[in-house]
């Protein structure tokens, strides 16, 4: 029997210390073993910590550690899920001003905006181009970009290597 491996990356762009061993146990519970990670200081929030996972675990790890750790108060992180045969990536995406914010994702990372999404933003948007460009900002997460970007540029140092054996 052939079982199907997910893998993808779990970024936690800022937590206050007391919380970095709950976010531990909680993406452990997600992934179905218990994890360590390496925290380190983040320059851009004094006093919060950053680390960033690389995973593997079963079809829709990635929704489970979202799941686990969204909502959390001071919380900034991302989860990817990494596409796989026939299947579409995913991306998660919380910070505690705006919630979660989840988006398909292609081979190269791309978000994917559903056609349908693209037709409900038109039609929202009328003759509006102001609108339509607002509606496609939403349909791609940008508000949440725009929040973690400063958090993701202080990781310079990032352990993770984007290397995954893939079939030819």
């Amino acid at each position: 029997m052939v079982t199907s491996v997910a893998r993808g990356v779990l970024y936690v762009h800022s937590s206050p210390r007391a919380l970095c061993p709950h976010v531990e146990w909680a993406a452990g519970h997600a992934i179905g073993r218990p994890v360590s990670f390496t925290w380190t200081d983040q320059p851009v929030l004094r006093g919060a910590q950053r680390t960033d996972f690389t995973w593997e675990g079963g079809p829709g790890t990635g929704a489970a550690i979202a799941s686990k750790l969204r909502g959390w108060e001071h919380l900034r992180f991302e989860v990817t899920e990494d596409p796989r045969d026939g299947v579409d990536g995913s991306r998660w995406l919380h910070t505690p001003d705006l919630g979660i914010f989840h988006a398909q994702t292609d081979a190269a990372g791309n978000i994917v905006v559903p056609e349908d999404r693209i037709r409900a933003a038109m039609d929202a948007a009328g003759t509006s181009a102001i609108e339509l460009h607002r509606e496609l900002r939403l349909a791609l997460g940008q508000a949440w970009d725009d929040e973690l970007e400063p958090f993701r540029h202080a990781i310079g140092t990032s352990s993770v290597t984007w290397l995954h054996r893939s079939a030819v």
